[in-house]
């Protein structure tokens, strides 16, 4: 992929004022977190406010993520729906596939930052409050870590969408779905939170309630390490196909 091509993505990106929204995914990610920690029992013991904090994110990301990755991806999918940008990247060199690669590295980079930030932001939060004693480092970046690979598995699938799918409502609702299932995957048996990438959300979860008590443990990183694997083998297959067709 020439260095040109990927500048024009960013500039693209820039234009269309993706930043805003990966600001607006970091802060809606955020505040969802110190609500629903505010709100939680534990939250008020030192010991445990860490753990709500976690908690809180747990629900935050599902609530916050995949409307907003459905919302990046349209947006930046759909200018060259109606500029007949494809035809004119094969002009340049650059084919379907191609440009939907370089979409997923240009919006992608977007993903991390917000999500990363979220997270640190919501550490900030913790440690400006106090009291909880020293954060749980090692579940914190895993929880962060795994987060950033559901964000972009799940922002793959939609730039796959809406390059194929000029209707960008359909992504849009399908953006709606996935936060229901992401949400509500946590309830459901595992084999079913693994049968879709929103269900990876609850797979990534470092601390939740067990009747009334508040649990810490690792997330299910083995799991999302094949769902980035089986991910990244789907996105480059099907891309590769989107080589060989005409734009």
């Amino acid at each position: 992929m020439k260095t040109s091509a990927l500048a024009t993505e960013f500039a693209k990106t820039r234009r269309l004022r993706m930043g805003l929204i990966a600001v607006t995914l970091a802060v809606a990610v955020t505040g969802l977190t110190i609500a629903s920690a505010a709100t939680s029992p534990a939250f008020s013991t030192p010991q445990d406010s860490w753990s709500a904090l976690l908690a809180g994110m747990g629900l935050a990301f599902p609530i916050g993520s995949p409307l907003l990755l459905a919302v990046l991806a349209s947006r930046q999918v759909d200018i060259e729906h109606q500029s007949n940008g494809w035809i004119l990247a094969q002009t340049s060199g650059i084919t379907p596939g191609a440009l939907c690669r370089l979409k997923l590295l240009t919006t992608g980079t977007g993903v991390v930052l917000a999500t990363v930030a979220a997270s640190l932001l919501v550490l900030a939060f913790g440690l400006l409050v106090g009291g909880g004693g020293a954060p749980p480092w090692g579940l914190w970046a895993g929880n962060t870590l795994c987060v950033v690979v559901v964000n972009l598995v799940v922002l793959g699938l939609h730039i796959l969408l809406a390059a194929q799918i000029q209707n960008q409502l359909v992504g849009l609702g399908i953006g709606v779905l996935g936060t229901l299932l992401g949400v509500f995957a946590s309830a459901m048996p595992s084999t079913i939170a693994h049968a879709t990438p929103w269900g990876y959300y609850s797979l990534a979860t470092v601390a939740e309630y067990q009747g009334e008590e508040l649990m810490l443990g690792p997330p299910a990183g083995f799991s999302i390490a094949a769902l980035a694997v089986l991910a990244a083998v789907a996105f480059t297959a099907v891309t590769a196909f989107f080589d060989h067709k005409e734009a």
